[in-house]
């Protein structure tokens, strides 16, 4: 919430109960101040005019005197003119804050880290308001499985032409609402009875994303703002309206995970299942015997055509009755609905390898390039997924203030507001993905020393594909349907009443709030075999589901990174694919697992702040004050589907079988804090402002990290063979971070637009989310690939080390098969196992065979599956600190000018990418230095913007995996343009050119040369025209 002199705003609560409340207060408030007023409202006085001034220098003129005058550390944007923001995204104008670096989504700004601390650290309120949040975040991201649960907020969500001005509060303060312990972010929009009269303007874009591969090449961006109030100024109305369309592309490039390995836990490169058992295995820089090593599991190409629609809208309706009384009811909506379609290529590793190079600089042994023959063919994969979300957000508020007298407000303001975000596609999934491929792959190998996977291969069709000698639809085969269907529901209600008394020099705020929040999320997640992992049936996809699939040149879409053999690939729709395929397969069993969870928080405060202005050694100086109470509550309670078994489907491929029973679990937490901060500020000349800032600010965990379940994952491959398996349970008890907060800066203002400041900040922050990992099994699972003795899997190795053939998970799968198709006749299994060897080798058809016709399920005799289950505890403490610097400047009348900072954050705890595989990590995510700098042209009616955005490499995420990695973005910068010409008062064009470099994003698992994940962006174009009337 923004508190200043002038105003002070307020927030709400929901439910019908609160309907009548809230009339009864507005008629008593309306009652009690009509009588000393109505003489006032006859005699009102004239105005003066003001002249503001618009623009780029008039909204850079009016930030800077927002962060001069308020109290502690604030940042601000503002408006250039009505229904003109600085950027078509707010999440770009936020970057250009000190402190402020963003991730991006699809090219996008989405949400916010600020000095250091991530998207779920940072409150974004509405006009003070706290805004729920929901976002499943599935579409442009690596996986199908996003399900949400995070308190981040998503920017672009909101059209930017209907916000006045973006407020970042970076130090607490008592009349906030707690959450923000990296900073509050406010968003202002426009009131009418603060701009009297009429007022509107109305703008449209047409976008071209050149990405754009099937899409619209020309887009539109529709906007419309109008602001009227009658001639007493009495009543007002406000509308604002958006659409916008965005047709993109987005070719992508990946590896499915990395697997690190400890030689203290697993053995040696040279003893492991990855060299073959004759030793032709060539290594080169093989890793020394007690360096940690890493193979990727694939290498992955995809392209995807991305379509997003955004609604925005809001009404405002302002009553003052009487001078002394205004009355604000206002209704917010914002609609986003984005759809995906995803076409991949894949090469996976049947192992062992005939060539392996690594990469044994670092800490890591990583192989760069590998290479391997098949005896037969394999498959390589064409997974087809459409991905489709709808996010709505209504926020619905009133406000009532009320001046008591000349000394002394009441302020009341309620709120009930939800966002939701879930599946939207054809077939309600929030993906759809099918398995398909052609097993018709004789060699594969990937080369990773340009920093990226560059894939090469060559095709033989003779034995399981068409017999025609190239690769095209006719030899796709399909292999698995799966969905999974995630829906979140953000719910808050607020209510916030506070007593404002102004004194001469000074004003004093108490109030309370109440904040009740539920957070409900359900998922629902299904497998089924086709034609399973093992081709049981080839060629079937023309077969059953003839006209969907077609060719086309997957390597010609990248214009950036280098990629190797794609020049063939299949696109197709997978929703159509996945009704037809699995119509085809009505015997194959569907595993579907459910989860239903419920968080919620009951939040009271109480609170009070004290502002006072007076003389200190004779200069100008200014103390704020404050301390909030505050008690929260938390419940939970999850509905989850119990697990039956592990089902091992093939080589390296394991299913959880859900039994179709459900159990409901529960929990619960609470905790109160008292929040003190000061803020002091002294004028040390007329144009040097020094300021002092301490406050104590929490920030509440993910509602995913309160859930109360339990989750099984199935292993990344055989634990005989060197396999991890995790598990996970939250914690509803978590407590939220806190931290005391430490700021400084000296601020030189030294003109009408320029400044330079310089500020510290210090953050001391406990109760960091680590994670305490126990070794012990769930739900009774037992697993059916331990490899120890007495067990299938274990006479299974026997065998494989008496025939000398390789340690593989292709001969682990097969001859257990084997060892179950023969009744548990492990002597008959090994004759029908050495029967079949070819060249020492089983021939890749005979492996797809049997693992087409067999999957192995756990018995008596296997031992139970033991789970590394992380779950979610307060043990971490840490510490942030940093410089902020920025630099505002304008050459005179010139028209010239720039905007330019530099943010430097440091951390105390950082990952050991050596560090083993079996421990986890405790490091502080999102910290980087992030720079910006904004060349400014403004005259003659032509404004300019040429805007460089930088931030660092940071780490995303920790201890992902069974080995417990860091993964890692690397450094980012773009370039922007942004030139508008007024043609007169009322028309003015536009142009903006987002990204103009093109410059591409990469990701990497602990160390930098284990490649993640790359995706190629490209610029895009905006050519618009606003009237003002």
């Amino acid at each position: 919430m923004t508190f200043t002199k002038e105003q002070v705003v307020v927030r709400g609560k929901r439910t019908p109960k609160w309907t009548a409340l809230l009339c009864g207060v507005s008629a008593v408030s309306l009652i009690s101040a009509m009588p000393g007023s109505a003489q006032e409202a006859a005699d009102e006085e004239s105005r003066q005019e003001v002249v503001v001034v618009q623009g780029i220098r008039g909204s850079l003129e009016r930030a800077m005197d927002l962060k001069r005058e308020s109290n502690g550390v604030l940042d601000a944007i503002s408006a250039e003119d009505i229904g003109k923001f600085p950027d078509t995204n707010l999440a770009e104008s936020l970057q250009r804050i000190t402190g402020v670096s963003i991730d991006r989504s699809n090219g996008e700004g989405s949400k916010i880290t600020v000095r250091g601390f991530g998207p779920d650290f940072n409150l974004v309120t509405l006009n003070g308001r706290t805004l729920p949040t929901a976002d499943i975040g599935v579409i442009g991201e690596r996986g199908n499985y996003g399900a949400g649960g995070d308190r981040s907020f998503d920017f672009s969500n909101l059209a930017s032409e209907g916000v006045s001005s973006l407020e970042v509060y970076k130090t607490g303060q008592a009349i906030l609402p707690s959450g923000g312990i990296g900073a509050t972010v406010n968003i202002r929009t426009r009131r009418p009875l603060d701009t009297p009269g009429f007022q509107a303007s109305a703008g449209a874009k047409i976008m071209n994303d050149t990405s754009n591969e099937n899409g619209d090449d020309y887009t539109p961006e529709l906007t419309g703002l109008a602001s009227w109030t009658d001639n007493t100024e009495r009543f007002g109305v406000g509308v604002f309206g958006s659409y916008s369309k965005r047709d993109s592309g987005a070719p992508t490039q990946q590896v499915n995970d990395w697997l690190v390995f400890d030689p203290a836990v697993d053995g040696t490169f040279g003893d492991s299942g990855y060299v073959r058992g004759d030793g032709s295995t060539q290594v080169t820089n093989a890793p020394a015997d007690d360096q940690l090593w890493a193979v990727p599991q694939d290498s992955r190409y995809d392209f995807s055509d991305i379509t997003r629609e955004r609604l925005n809208g809001q009404l405002v309706l302002q009553f003052r009755p009487i001078d002394s009384l205004t009355l604000t009811g206002d209704v917010t909506y914002a609609r986003n609905e984005s759809e995906e379609d995803r076409f991949e290529q894949t090469n996976w590793f049947a192992t062992p390898f005939d060539q392996v190079i690594f990469d044994n600089d670092g800490p890591v042994a990583t192989s760069v390039f590998l290479q391997e023959n098949n005896n037969g063919t394999k498959d390589i994969g064409f997974e087809q997924t459409n991905r489709a979300t709808k996010d709505e957000l209504t926020s619905i508020g009133f406000n009532a203030e009320w001046e008591m007298n000349d000394r002394a407000r009441i302020i009341l303001d309620a709120h009930t507001s939800e966002a939701t975000s879930g599946g939207n596609n054809p077939l309600g999934h929030s993906a759809t993905f099918v398995a398909i491929g052609a097993p018709v792959i004789l060699q594969h190998q990937v080369d990773f020393r340009s920093g990226f996977p560059i894939q090469s291969y060559t095709i033989d069709d003779s034995a399981s594909g068409n017999n025609n000698g190239a690769l095209d639809v006719g030899d796709l085969a399909s292999q698995v349907a799966r969905s999974a269907a995630s829906n979140m529901k953000h719910q808050v209600d607020e209510i916030d009443l506070r007593f404002v008394w102004d004194f001469d020099s000074s004003s004093l705020t108490v109030g309370g709030n109440y904040r009740d929040t539920t957070m409900d999320r359900t998922t629902r997640t299904t497998q089924q075999d086709l034609g399973s992992w093992g081709f049981s049936n080839p060629r079937d996809v023309e077969q059953f589901a003839p006209g969907i699939m077609e060719a086309y040149c997957l390597s010609c879409v990248f214009d950036d990174l280098p990629v190797g053999k794609a020049d063939t690939a299949f696109k197709g729709s997978a929703t159509d694919l996945f009704t037809a395929l699995s119509a085809a397969y009505p015997g194959n069993a569907l595993n579907i697992s459910e989860t239903s969870d419920t968080v919620g928080e009951e939040i009271t405060s109480l609170f009070a702040q004290f502002d006072m202005e007076a003389e200190l050694l004779n200069r100008p100086a200014r103390v704020s004050a404050g301390i909030r109470y505050e008690d929260t509550k938390v419940t939970s309670t999850t509905l989850q589907s119990i697990p039956s078994g592990i089902l091992w489907t093939a080589d390296n491929d394991f299913l959880v079988q859900q039994s179709g029973t459900k159990e409901t679990l529960s929990g619960e937490g609470n905790y109160d804090h008292l929040l003190p901060n000061v803020d002091f500020q002294i004028d040390v000349t007329d144009n040097i402002v020094a300021r002092a800032s301490y406050s104590k600010t929490i920030g509440r965990v993910a509602y995913s990290n309160l859930f109360a379940s339990t989750t099984a994952d199935q292993p990344n491959r055989p634990t005989a063979l060197g396999g991890q398996v995790t598990g996970s349970s939250q914690n509803p008890a978590l407590l939220p971070l806190e931290s005391d907060n430490f700021d400084v800066s000296l601020e030189w203002y030294y003109g009408d637009t320029n400044y330079v400041s310089i500020g510290y900040f210090d953050k001391r922050v406990k109760n960091f989310v680590g994670s305490g990992v126990v070794d012990r099994n769930l739900f009774g699972l037992r697993d059916p690939a331990s490899g120890l003795a007495g067990t299938r899997s274990g006479d299974a190795l026997d065998v494989i080390s008496a025939l000398g053939v390789d340690r593989s998970e292709a001969n682990l799968f097969t001859m257990v098969a084997l060892i179950d198709k023969n009744g548990g006749d492990v002597a008959a299994a090994q004759a029908e196992f050495a029967g079949n060897l070819v060249g020492g080798a089983l021939p890749q058809s005979y492996v797809d065979n049997i693992l087409a016709a067999y999957d192995v399920s756990a018995n008596a005799d296997d031992p139970l599956l033991m789970f590394s289950v992380g779950q979610p505890i307060n043990n971490k403490e840490g510490n942030i600190d940093g410089i902020e610097f920025a630099w505002q400047h304008f050459f005179g009348e010139t028209g010239f000018g720039f905007a330019t900072n530099y943010t430097m954050v440091n951390g105390d705890v950082e990952l050991d990418p050596g560090a083993s595989t079996a421990v986890d990590q405790f490091a502080l995510v999102g910290l980087s230095d992030s720079a910006n700098f904004t060349a400014i042209y403004e005259n003659y009616g032509f404004s300019a913007r040429l805007a460089y955005n930088w931030r660092d490499t940071f780490l995303q995420a920790t201890n992902q995996g069974g080995d417990r990695s860091g993964i890692y973005v690397e450094d980012f910068g773009q370039f922007d343009l942004n030139v508008s010409y007024d043609i007169n008062e009322h028309v003015a064009v536009s142009f903006e050119a987002i990204n103009i470099t093109g410059e591409d994003q990469r990701v990497y698992h602990r160390v930098p040369e284990q490649f993640y994940y790359s995706y190629e962006l490209s610029p895009r174009y905006l050519l618009g025209a606003r009237y003002k009337f």
